[in-house]
């Protein structure tokens, strides 16, 4: 069963890390700002990927890296890491955060086109199926969290700003080609996937470090550094987000198609509810819940075998 579904097992894996990283990063946020944090979790990230590298590989860089290698995935990693993260943060100038994450759901369907156009990725009625029942449950719950009942009807009036929602599709267009950049540099899963995620940090952290330069920001990063009470959140951040978490981001999309790790990877949104409710005491709606069985349901669409959509 796990060998089978192993790139779906990978994707189900990296959404609790990437869970846990969101409430770690978003007290860190609260302190030093999202420019600051993006930088130091790379940086530490890649000291991180270096001692696991040595350990299985025997090198500390990815070394063995070509210039397909190289290109593709820090293509990946600039997308991905910079351009996806930049217009996320940036739509929050602009739009609530749910409608930010409710966009961002949109990663997935995008992922699987461009899975599709560039490589030729199929995906089953099943698989697709599961896609729907997965989007809809999450769009249900993001809808739906810490709304008050004003906020509710303007929801539907579609009144959001312009620029806001092109950030967050900007947010969400980076994520997608960022993943399907990645399975075409790792050569469909033929290069190993620690290197691969080391190469993408790198050149992360390396653009971070230049956009903090150009900025003059290195005097927040200090100032982070030295700070216990944002290095704690950001050091565990960093260890379940751009080093296990996106490690087994890149083993799922090895094992499986880009469209259906996207889609998995998706549902953080509703398992961050559960640890919501215990440390920040938020309060849980029946649409909620619904939308969080919905969810469980298209998740479980890519691990049952159901012939008459196959």
């Amino acid at each position: 069963m796990i060998q089978a579904h192993l790139g779906e097992f990978a994707a189900l894996i990296t959404a609790f890390f990437w869970t846990f990283t969101a409430l770690a990063f978003h007290k860190a946020v609260n302190n030093v700002g999202s420019l600051t944090v993006n930088f130091i979790r790379l940086f530490l990230a890649f000291f991180l990927l270096s001692g696991l590298s040595y350990l299985l590989r025997g090198t500390f860089l990815p070394s063995d890296a070509g210039s397909h290698q190289w290109i593709w995935l820090g293509l990946s990693g600039l997308i991905g890491f910079v351009f996806g993260d930049y217009t996320l943060f940036k739509s929050y100038e602009y739009v609530e955060a749910r409608i930010s994450m409710l966009i961002m759901a949109l990663a997935p369907p995008m992922a699987f086109l461009i899975g599709w156009m560039l490589m030729g990725e199929q995906m089953t009625l099943q698989n697709v199926v599961g896609m729907l029942f997965t989007l809809f449950g999450i769009a249900l719950v993001i809808l739906n969290r810490g709304v008050s009942e004003e906020s509710q009807k303007k929801k539907f009036s579609f009144n959001y700003s312009i620029k806001g929602i092109l950030y967050a599709l900007g947010g969400a267009l980076g994520q997608a080609v960022g993943i399907v950049l990645s399975k075409y540099g790792m050569d469909n899963g033929n290069y190993d996937a620690i290197a691969a995620t080391h190469i993408r940090v790198i050149v992360g952290a390396v653009s971070f470090g230049i956009i903090v330069s150009l900025g003059k920001n290195w005097k927040n990063v200090y100032q982070a550094f030295s700070s216990k009470k944002t290095m704690k959140p950001l050091s565990l951040g960093a260890i379940f987000g751009p080093f296990l978490g996106v490690y087994f981001s890149l083993l799922a999309v090895k094992y499986t198609t880009s469209g259906i790790a996207s889609t998995i990877m998706a549902i953080v949104p509703v398992l961050i509810i559960p640890p919501a409710v215990l440390i920040f005491k938020e309060k849980v709606t029946i649409k909620e819940i619904i939308g969080a069985v919905i969810t469980v349901v298209g998740v479980m669409f890519f691990f049952m075998e159901i012939p008459f959509l196959n």
